[in-house]
């Protein structure tokens, strides 16, 4: 791969466009991540990462509502290679947050960070092997160029929530508040709330906000699965006093990863003994006459939509202690009090929360283009869950729908450096997944049934049904693929004064 030394001439003409060898979009964890193995493995590449907020973060930055955390085990869900300290099993938004700043200083990667750059379009140019990348940095336009684009933009659209029409909510004389757009002056000490949701936001706000409020009511359309985990992993505590930190930091993430994993898998083998299990802890956890089949009976098989965790079943303290109240129902409309639900019961409110979902949004809404041609993200399959076939030198994080985010993100990177490396070595300036005309059967990337899903399925890539265009949702035979898989398969190659002769893999 060429370098940025090779190309400096390019950089300085005109002052039009700033090269890099290697573009991050996102400098959230995926592209921390992606900045730390694409330089542990190929040091002498330039690299850049952009962000289109003040800070890092990505939505740990954006996410304020109370009580944000994440929603998986915080061992998984941190970075491998730098050890988590704190002492709890979830991590909260604003340690996250911390965490991933911290990370980026530690290591150097703070320095190679453009804030407030957002990108709009991207184009690849078969003749040179470059992609033009357009942003707007600071208010006014910016050009990039670079080798290979490497986006880290997450999944989800960070201008717009989902929020399905209620009838009458113009009528609704309180306020009205969507979690991804939390006012920091939202006073709802002493007052009635309702939050309409049952994902993983309303089963967080709930308990943080049941203190504080008069009364809070999660009304939900339908119940979703949830799991209550301990806040505090005592073998890990442990372990740390007897290993070095990055030992006992890897020990304890392989357990968490190999457990969850274990979980899930016996939860689709055996979906009714799962969802008895379920049922069971989940009655264990509430007053003994609570109608458990009606408010957390699910109609779905365990990890048909994604499984809802809460650290110390504090959801289900609100409600045995009578601080929050769940209602399965359905809106016949917004009142100006409040919710006027189907059954005729009306819930008064002078807050009404939606918690109803996220905008999904494939590559941060970038237009992306090949030679001048639009890339239409549904038309493409997913090469080992990280690259488009057909559209050359570009990567795209995505991460696991039934474990913690970074493990799939963390594995992508590693492939994405190796990938660099093999270019590195053989002077190539374009890679390429290539199908070669193979007609694959067509899977969903994302196998599941939850809304945000559902519908952005004409914006999401496709999965094969067998290696390496099959996404896979597991990560032990992600990680033994990654061990032992050819940087080479089903991959096109070539030099910029050979581009139209591609080198088959």
């Amino acid at each position: 791969m060429t370098t940025v030394a090779d190309k400096k001439a390019k950089t300085t003409t005109g002052g039009k466009a700033e090269f890099h060898d290697v573009l991050i979009v996102g400098a959230g964890l995926s592209g921390i991540d992606a900045a730390y193995r694409i330089h542990e493995l190929n040091p002498d590449l330039d690299y850049a990462l952009i962000e289109r907020r003040e800070r890092t973060g990505g939505t740990w930055d954006l996410f304020r509502y109370p009580g944000i955390r994440s929603d998986s085990d915080i061992f998984t869900f941190s970075l491998p290679f730098n050890p988590w300290t704190g002492n709890t099993s979830i991590g909260q938004g604003e340690d996250i947050r911390n965490y991933i700043w911290d990370t980026a200083r530690k290591f150097g990667i703070d320095k190679k960070i453009q804030f407030e750059t957002q990108v709009t379009s991207a184009n690849f140019d078969s003749a040179t092997d470059i992609w033009t990348v357009e942003t707007i940095s600071g208010g006014k336009p910016k050009t990039f160029e670079t080798r290979f684009l490497f986006m880290c933009t997450g999944y989800y659209s960070y201008d717009e929530g989902y929020t399905p029409e209620f009838p009458g909510i113009e009528d609704f004389q309180g306020q009205v508040v969507h979690p991804q757009f939390w006012p920091e002056d939202l006073d709802y000490k002493g007052k009635k709330v309702v939050v309409i949701g049952s994902g993983a936001t309303a089963i967080t706000l709930i308990p943080s906000m049941a203190d504080d409020v008069e009364h809070i009511t999660m009304l939900q359309r339908s119940p979703t699965y949830i799991t209550s985990l301990p806040n505090k992993d005592p073998i890990a505590l442990a372990t740390r006093k007897v290993l070095p930190p990055n030992l006992a930091h890897n020990v304890t993430r392989w357990r968490w990863a190999t457990q969850t994993l274990g979980s899930y898998l016996f939860m689709r083998k055996a979906p009714k003994a799962g969802r008895a299990l379920i049922r069971r802890m989940t009655k264990a956890m509430l007053p003994a006459d609570y109608p458990v089949d009606v408010h957390f009976k699910p109609k779905y098989a365990p990890w048909d939509q994604r499984l809802c965790v809460v650290p110390n079943g504090d959801l289900f303290k609100a409600i045995r202690n009578g601080q929050a109240e769940v209602v399965t129902d359905t809106i016949d409309r917004v009142t100006a009090t409040g919710i006027k639900l189907t059954s005729g019961r009306e819930l008064e409110a002078d807050i009404i929360i939606t918690a109803t979902g996220l905008q999904m949004q494939a590559l941060g809404g970038t237009e992306i283009a090949v030679d001048g041609s639009p890339v239409k993200i549904s038309d493409h399959y997913l090469y080992r869950g990280y690259m488009l076939d057909g559209v050359p030198n570009m990567a795209w994080t995505i991460g696991y729908i039934n474990a913690s985010w970074t493990l799939k993100a963390d594995i992508t990177s590693q492939h994405v450096a190796r990938l660099l490396k093999h270019m590195g070595d053989n002077g190539y300036t374009h890679a390429e997944a290539d199908r070669a005309g193979e007609i694959l059967a067509e899977k969903p990337a994302m196998e599941l049934s939850s809304g945000y899903v559902q519908r952005a399925a004409d914006q999401l890539p496709k999965s094969g049904s067998s290696m390496p265009w099959m996404v896979r949702h597991n990560f032990l035979l992600d990680y033994y693929d990654f061990r032992r898989a050819s940087v080479t398969q089903s991959m096109k190659f070539s030099k910029v004064a050979d581009a139209k002769e591609k080198v088959a893999g």
